[in-house]
């Protein structure tokens, strides 16, 4: 009873917190802005490793001696060490805290990237292809849960977003100099933004969430008066973090099986389905393969990349610009509507191809549909089921949900990119229909249970999915 009473007391002193003036968290600092700098430092060697194995391909093969199936080998091992990055990055995140977590991931990121650029043997490659596969693991989760908790919510979408960009420009990196760089001056490339980051770490805050949840209450003060301005009034603010992660401690601590609770059924199914939906409608084959399918479509490999470099950074603008203004929801039915759509045209082109009827304009479309496909999937799918899982999920269960979440993202990406090549010579035209049909599932799954989280502070998110607003207005 006493303990109903005291959760009743929070709920109500949430409530009212939320009435108070906001003029505070509407504040954009230079801490907020070199902050998230240094944290997406991480997310362009993130694409760097995305990308790095197409615009690596042939010198890796030719100066290693490498077969077809050593190289892939090494390619899948990039998202087998990712996948287990997954699993410890929530623990890591709640022991060490998020700075502590990419000090990790910069340490496995730059053994991994040293040990491509002077490996003199295959066993020395793929060591580092999964070193560096680990510590993309820990800054695919870090990340964009770091900048979500030190932003304010009426940019924290567009500065969220900024992870996809850098992801983005670290792609336009490698499909750009893969042209003229060889591998291993690209794999050096790849190690610079880590170094970057580990010396930026030392000059920015810890998360203040993280802070309220180990107990420091001086050092969540701190944190936020650096990232809000000295002259800030954060009474309010520290009051909501404080109340929201008292409450959800008290309610229960953080285990595998808290997952499962009934108020906690929601955020799960939303957070795994849109990493499912963002893998399984063909994003990984596509980007990670796209000289293959331009190869396949008698499109100029060289072309096609360089373009493709060219439009990375544009068309994830378009998202982060729009991700405060339309909202998640509007994002991510145009992102999935646009995917499912371009992968039926590109089913038709190529089924066209294979009844030789308008060969001519085969490579062209073929390209321009990649294009389209890429650039509807950045402006939604490709970042905001990252922004959507660093919003929802409580702090008492964002350990093992985010570790979940993370997981299910990796390693349905590591099943896409193994059987692509073999859907591939089963049927061209086949895989991209499968993906085109994927596509118009996730609209429906979109459309009925992802909620919109534009302009709400992250309690106010969290306390609104697990029902709890609705029982407070009645009492």
């Amino acid at each position: 009873m006493m303990v109903v009473e005291e959760e009743r007391s929070m709920e109500e002193g949430l409530l009212k917190l939320k009435n108070q003036n906001d003029a505070s968290d509407c504040r954009i600092t230079a801490c907020v802005i070199l902050s998230t700098f240094v944290a997406v430092c991480g997310s362009f060697s993130f694409g760097l490793a995305t990308g790095y194995t197409s615009g690596a391909e042939i010198g890796i093969m030719k100066d290693m001696g490498l077969s077809i199936a050593e190289f892939s080998a090494f390619g899948s091992f990039s998202t087998l060490g990712a996948a287990v990055g997954a699993l410890l990055s929530g623990k890591m995140a709640i022991m060490l805290g998020r700075r502590g977590t990419m000090w990790v991931s910069n340490i496995l990121c730059i053994t991994g990237w040293l040990s491509i650029a002077f490996a003199k043997d295959v066993l020395l490659l793929d060591f580092g292809r999964i070193s560096a596969g680990i510590g993309v693991g820990l800054i695919s989760y870090v990340v964009p849960v770091y900048i979500a908790e030190i932003t304010p919510k009426h940019v924290r979408g567009t500065f969220t977003f900024s992870n996809q960009l850098l992801q983005n420009a670290g792609l336009a990196v490698v499909y750009f100099c893969g042209n003229f760089l060889n591998w291993r001056m690209m794999a050096l490339l790849g190690a610079l933004p880590c170094i970057i980051q580990a010396v930026g770490l030392f000059f920015v805050p810890e998360s203040p969430r993280w802070l309220a949840k180990v107990g420091t209450d001086k050092e969540l003060e701190n944190s936020l008066l650096r990232l809000r301005g000295r002259d800030a009034d954060i009474s309010r603010e520290v009051s909501e973090i404080q109340l929201v992660t008292k409450m959800v401690e008290s309610d229960s601590k953080s285990s595998f099986c808290d997952l499962f609770q009934r108020k906690y059924r929601h955020t799960l199914v939303v957070g795994i389905g849109l990493m499912l939906i963002q893998q399984f409608s063909g994003s990984a084959a596509v980007i990670y393969y796209a000289s293959t399918i331009f190869r396949k479509a008698g499109f100029s490999v060289a072309i096609g990349s360089t373009l493709l470099g060219l439009f990375m950074i544009p068309k994830a603008m378009i998202g982060l610009i729009l991700v405060d203004k339309w909202g998640r929801r509007p994002l991510l039915l145009t992102s999935a509507f646009g995917m499912s759509i371009t992968c039926m045209l590109l089913g038709l082109a190529f089924a066209l191809q294979k009844m030789q009827l308008l060969p001519e304009l085969t490579p062209v479309f073929t390209f321009i549909c990649v294009t389209v496909y890429i650039a509807t999937y950045a402006i939604g799918l490709g970042g905001l089921p990252w922004v959507i899982m660093s919003e929802i999920f409580p702090i008492n269960i964002k350990v093992t949900a985010g570790s979940l979440v993370t997981l299910a993202s990796w390693s349905s990406s590591s099943i896409v990119t193994y059987a692509f090549n073999f859907l591939f010579e089963w049927s061209t035209q086949g895989t991209f229909y499968i993906f085109g049909l994927i596509g118009g599932g996730a609209l429906l799954f979109i459309w009925l249970l992802v909620p919109e989280t534009k302009g709400l502070s992250l309690e106010e998110i969290q306390i609104s999915l697990t029902g709890q607003p609705d029982e407070i207005s009645h009492m």
